[in-house]
Parts: C-alpha cells; structure tokens; sequence
C-alpha cells in the first residue's frame, strides 16, 4: 500500500524546517515535532503529513463509531483530531456555548505523504498511487526556503470573562466542592479577536520558538488551524501497552537560576498542587482499568516535575495493559475527554464546567495525534495553543485552571495570566 525509502540526513533541525515549508502548498498538513525533548516513550523526532487521499469529517453524533469504523477498514496512517465537544456522544451532554471558530468536532485523514524523523535518517512513506514524486519531492524539500510572510493585521485580544466575573465564576466551583458534588474541575475562559488575519506558519514558528514543547503541532485543514506548543501527552498506545501522562500544577520560570530553582522545589512540595495532580492521576487509573488487562494498570510516576521553557509543571505517568476484547479507539472513547482538562467525577464536573463557561471548547482541551497502520497511536492534549478560522477572520486561545478545595480564586486567575502569557506574545 506504501512505498518506504529511508534517507540520511545532516541537520535534523534544517530538515525540520524545509518540511514545513515545503508543507505550505497542501490543503491538509500536520506537523508535529518532539523538539528533542528529552521523553521516554517518544518513537519520533518530528512527523510530517500531508495530501488526504480519504478522510472522515463529522459533528459530535455517532462519532467514535464512525472512527472505529474508519480506522478498521483503512488499515494505514491517520492524523488528526477529536474535539472536546466529542464528550457529547460518550454522555447525554451538550454544548450550547458560542463558538467562534466552527471546526468540525472530529476530522481525520489518511496521507498520501508521510515522513517521518528519528536521529539522522528521515523515513519517507508515500502511498503507491504517488511513489514516483518521492525523489522529486525529496529534491525540492532540500532547496526549500522560507514561505513569504504575509503581513499580520493588528491584533486587538478581548477576555471573553472579564476578572470579576472569573472570580465569581471560580466561587460558585468551590460551593460545588465544599458541597461534596464535585472534588476538582479545570475551568477555562477564551481571549479572542476578531476581523483578524495572522500569517499561521510566521505565528507557529514563534510560538515554537518561546516554548519548545514536547507535543507541538502545526496542523492545517483548508482555512483551519491550530499552532499548538503542548508539553502534554494525553494518550499513547504501543502494542497492548497503553501510556497516560497527565499535567496538573504549574509554576514559573525564572532567568536567575536560584529563583527559578526555589520555584520547582516550591511546586514539588505544593500541597493544593500534589493534590489536584492525584486526584488527576487516579482517575486516569480508573479510565485505564475499564479497557486493561486484570491488574496491569500502574503508576509509573506520581508527581514527577518536569520544566520547559515558560513554566514547570508536574506530571505523572500511569500505565496499562489492554484487553484483547478492545479496540483502539475504544480506549480513547473510555478515557475521553481527558481527566487533566476535566476533574472528578468526571460526568458530575463536565455539566457543571458547560454551565459556567462561556465558550464552547471545541478542539481546544481536546486532541491531536495519529493512529499507524498496526492500530497504534498516539495523541497530545490540545493546550498551549492558537486557533485561527482563515474564512472567519477569528483567532482564538484559552487557558484554564484546576479548581480544588484548597484553591484561592485570586492565584487561579494568575496561573491562568501565566500560561496566557506566550500566546499573548505571540499574537501581540
């Protein structure tokens, strides 16, 4: 079905950049690199993929069926996303919010054009149909420069919830806690702008540059886009070994190295942040176990701190073994939307998040990623990003919070300040 070469390569970092480049003239692009961040369970550097030969669009209705069902009978890689508001078909929910960027809840496309990088080779895999451009492409990669920058328009960012209201908002959270509905609930909010019009790839590669993130992804769909700089890996599947890294507690960085030393001692030590991290992280375990194996599912690491260039954050790692009965996108329907971006319990949390939002989430605290040819896959968690509808002249990002019993709604909204911040930049 694919023709596979395996090239060498000098620069990984020049390589990288010529990829996406060259990726510019597609109607579909995903790119997504790794930024050699130093992860254990990373297969690639970096994955380019581009030109659907097929794929799948649809609204929330039927939705991990459908995937299923495409997945099984394409048998090859897929890219793409699953939208948060996919939440819609596991549970009798809704999503009635405004929604600015109008994507698709689901979309996925098998490439007719895929390369992939690890260390210093570069694996090409074109679909049969296309093998005879592989050379002529790779030719034209190797002189390709930068794409002409189109001038950004002025960027006027609004805050869809204003301070106080964000305050309010956090309160009427904590009633829930202190009442015992609810234990933990990541609340988000949108800064937006409107009439706008952003050069994506210019935007994408400064935003890459200020974070350096692990999960980063560039991906286009038409007039579609989101630049994400994710340092969280929702969910990674390697044969029957299932891998979940959750992100909860968050602190900054600082350019004097004793500062900023004291700043990841302090988050390590947190109690309201180790807190919301295990509350997170059982969770994960309890969505695990329903598709495992009979008691495969472990924590690898509970509360690791990890730091990347804006914050450092704490991250567990649990793992399971699946079931044989199941499929791979059953254990994506069972764990979704993923415990960081939501609370526990988690049915209970995502009602009560729908009520107090004023924004419909969509791909934002969803996911990105791919499934192989095997039935492997893995996916990040959309966070850390920019979404730009192209037609609609609408950009967006939102940033959230976990709100537990221990939160004071003062640092809630300073956290949220603090990961606002490199997308701000970007834009600004």
């Amino acid at each position: 079905m694919r023709t596979s070469i395996v090239k060498n390569i000098g620069n990984s970092i020049q390589i990288k950049q010529q990829l996406l480049n060259w990726s510019q003239q597609f109607r579909e692009v995903i790119f997504m690199d790794s930024n050699d961040y130093p992860r254990q369970y990373s297969s690639y550097d970096c994955i380019l993929a581009v030109d659907a030969f097929t794929a799948i669009k649809t609204d929330y209705h039927n939705a991990f069926e459908d995937l299923k069902q495409y997945q099984q009978a394409t048998r090859d890689w897929l890219f793409g996303y699953l939208s948060y508001d996919l939440k819609n078909d596991i549970e009798v929910l809704h999503s009635n919010n405004f929604d600015g960027l109008n994507f698709p809840d689901l979309f996925f496309f098998q490439p007719k054009k895929i390369f992939l990088v690890k260390g210093n080779q570069l694996e090409i895999q074109y679909l049969n149909m296309c093998d005879d451009e592989i050379e002529a492409d790779f030719d034209e990669i190797n002189i390709y420069c930068s794409v002409s920058s189109d001038p950004s328009s002025e960027i006027e960012i609004k805050q869809r919830i204003s301070k106080e209201n964000y305050l309010n908002k956090t309160s009427k959270i904590l009633e829930h806690i202190h009442r015992g509905d609810i234990y933990e609930a990541n609340f988000c909010m949108e800064f937006f702008a409107e009439n706008t019009v952003i050069n994506p790839l210019e935007k994408f590669l400064k935003l890459n540059e200020i974070s350096k993130a692990p999960q980063t992804v560039f991906f286009k769909n038409n007039t579609q886009y989101l630049l994400s700089a994710s340092p969280e890996r929702y969910l990674k599947k390697e044969g029957d070994l299932l891998i979940s890294q959750p992100i909860k507690g968050t602190a900054k960085r600082y350019l004097d190295p004793i500062e900023d030393k004291k700043s990841k001692n302090q988050l390590a030590s947190d109690p309201k942040e180790r807190s919301e991290n295990i509350m997170i992280s059982d969770l994960v375990r309890n969505d695990l176990s329903r598709t495992a194996q009979k008691g495969s599912v472990k924590v690898e690491e509970l509360c690791g701190i990890y730091s990347f260039e804006q914050v450092h954050q704490m991250i567990s790692t649990i793992t399971s073994k699946l079931d044989s009965l199941y499929a791979a996108v059953d254990v994506i329907k069972t764990t979704f939307p993923m415990g960081s971006m939501t609370g526990t319990p988690k049915f209970s949390v995502l009602k009560i998040i729908e009520e107090l939002e004023e924004t419909k989430r969509g791909l934002y605290s969803g996911a990105v990623g791919y499934f192989t040819p095997t039935g492997d896959f893995d996916f990040n968690v959309v966070i850390r990003s920019i979404l730009y509808n192209q037609e609609n002249k609408y950009v967006s990002f939102s940033v959230g919070s976990a709100i537990t019993s221990l939160s004071i709604p003062e640092k809630e909204y300073e956290e949220c300040l603090l990961k606002a911040r490199a997308m701000r930049e970007v834009l600004g």
